[in-house]
């Protein structure tokens, strides 16, 4: 059950994001372009969207924000000796289990 619940607030939480997203890009298209351009022309919630969409598909992509990052964690990773990921996992286990008398 509470995953279900824990679903339904991840996507009403994106479509908030979206339409919420949405409106900005249509404020500032029409509160920006106008002024500058005399040509350019006010433009409505689908179309600040769209403009979002293309913008993100020739700027951002669509890949997720922490790519690059894992990457470059599998590199290190991939370039440590066996006794230098044995410290690493070792450390790393003394980090996560707890310690008594805390």
């Amino acid at each position: 059950m509470k995953y279900r619940i824990r679903c339904v607030g991840k996507v009403l939480l994106v479509l908030v994001g979206i339409g919420v997203l949405g409106w900005a890009v249509m404020m500032l298209w029409n509160w920006v372009m106008p002024a500058l351009f005399v040509g350019a022309r006010t433009i409505d919630f689908a179309h600040a969207l769209g403009l979002l969409v293309l913008s993100r598909i020739l700027f951002g992509g669509f890949r997720g924000h922490g790519s690059w990052r894992a990457r470059r964690h599998w590199r290190k990773w991939d370039a440590m000796t066996p006794e230098e990921r044995e410290r690493f996992q070792a450390a790393w286990q003394a980090r996560s289990t707890p310690r008594s008398g805390e």
